[in-house]
């Protein structure tokens, strides 16, 4: 479904990219992405460093295109529409959408090396696209 199709439908809301704000998106989600890389720090710490500076670049790629949602989710499935993204990154991103809802509404925590080191990897390729 197109973004055009998501705002008809009052998923998105359509609203005029600000310069200034996807520049802090895109600041704060490279600095939480040099931190998950931080071996130091434990894995859930890493993981949620990974994810929210995922979010934050699939967040500013959404407002670069000239919409906002107040739906989590919605903004890494609109990813297709807004990068050029390689659809395996989608599902990792959308992977680690629903590991970070089971752990933060269910108490359920995985701790999978593999994947974290799956999400730093398609969260930097992200970067240089966003």
């Amino acid at each position: 479904m197109s973004l055009e199709n998501l705002a008809k439908r009052k998923l998105l809301h359509p609203e005029p990219p600000n310069a200034r704000e996807t520049d802090n998106l895109i600041k704060a989600a490279v600095e939480r992405l040099i931190d998950a890389r931080n071996a130091s720090l434990s894995y859930s710490s890493r993981f949620d460093l990974a994810y929210n500076a995922a979010h934050g670049l699939v967040l500013a790629a959404l407002r670069k295109s000239g919409f906002r949602t107040d739906k989590r989710y919605l903004v890494f499935q609109c990813l297709v529409h807004t990068t050029p993204i390689d659809k395996s990154a989608v599902r990792i991103f959308s992977t680690s959408h629903n590991k970070r809802n089971l752990a933060e509404y269910e108490g359920h925590f995985e701790k999978d090396e593999s994947f974290l080191k799956e999400l730093i990897a398609a969260t930097s390729e992200l970067s240089k696209v966003v």
